[in-house]
């Protein structure tokens, strides 16, 4: 069969199932006119973040400061990762989007995070050499069945190219979850949870990493990675997430 007549054959069966079973927005459910997508209700709740932000760490400013562009957070206790970027913030809109995708299994959202991810990583992804998710802990992975940060990295390399390194970071702690604690329980918690695995140290060292997470809260998580990458050779490590907390 050719790849013509396939493409025309699976467009047709596309626009026979949207007409049984059309495609509904992706937060409230309502009919849209593209799988997974939104509809423009929900698309208008969710704050996109854009400049003027933070040069390191991303964090949105109300108006541009005068001079370097640079939190107080970041003046005052520079992070170990080189620049971190978030496509929008943690709230009420994007909360249950994120969450179903995490833990719901609505892993047809992925295509909307990964475009989301592209645009607001553009500047960091220029200079990438590997892309590397946040890794599950084995027994965690079994349960959930997936590691939604891989799947974002997965889908960010083929629109960009870039090489995935889903196996060299590992996590070897299994910590509680962290949603209820404060920011010092969360950085005990993950402390020393995670390592480079020796064998893999070739697809970490001296290179440009983009570690992938779904949202950056405390940066408890994020930073005990990059700590991790660091002592392995990383060159640098950047971070890029579909949300963070304002």
């Amino acid at each position: 069969m050719s790849s013509r007549i396939r493409s025309l054959l699976l467009g047709t069966g596309t626009r026979v199932l949207d007409a049984v079973l059309p495609p509904l927005c992706l937060a409230c459910r309502k009919v849209v006119g593209r799988p997974g997508s939104l509809c423009i209700g929900c698309w208008t709740r969710l704050v996109f973040i854009s400049e003027p932000k933070c040069e390191i760490c991303g964090a949105p400013f109300e108006t541009a400061p005068p001079g370097a562009s640079i939190c107080g957070s970041c003046h005052a206790a520079p992070p170990l990762w080189t620049k971190a970027r978030a496509a929008v913030l943690y709230d009420d809109a994007s909360r249950p989007l994120i969450l179903g995708f995490k833990h719901g299994d609505r892993l047809h959202a992925a295509p909307l995070f990964v475009g989301w991810l592209r645009l607001a990583g553009a500047e960091i992804l220029e200079t990438a050499d590997v892309l590397t998710p946040v890794p599950l802990h084995p027994h965690r992975l079994i349960a959930r069945r997936y590691n939604q940060c891989a799947v974002l990295a997965r889908g960010l390399a083929t629109l960009t190219g870039h090489r995935v390194s889903d196996r060299a970071l590992r996590r070897t702690k299994s910590t509680p979850s962290q949603g209820r604690m404060t920011a010092n329980q969360r950085a005990r918690n993950v402390a020393g949870a995670f390592i480079v695995d020796p064998k893999r140290r070739h697809e970490i060292a001296d290179l440009n990493i983009v570690l992938i997470d779904d949202v950056r809260t405390s940066g408890a998580t994020v930073n005990a990675c990059t700590r991790a990458l660091i002592r392995a050779g990383a060159r640098t490590v950047s971070v890029l997430t579909i949300a963070r907390v304002s």
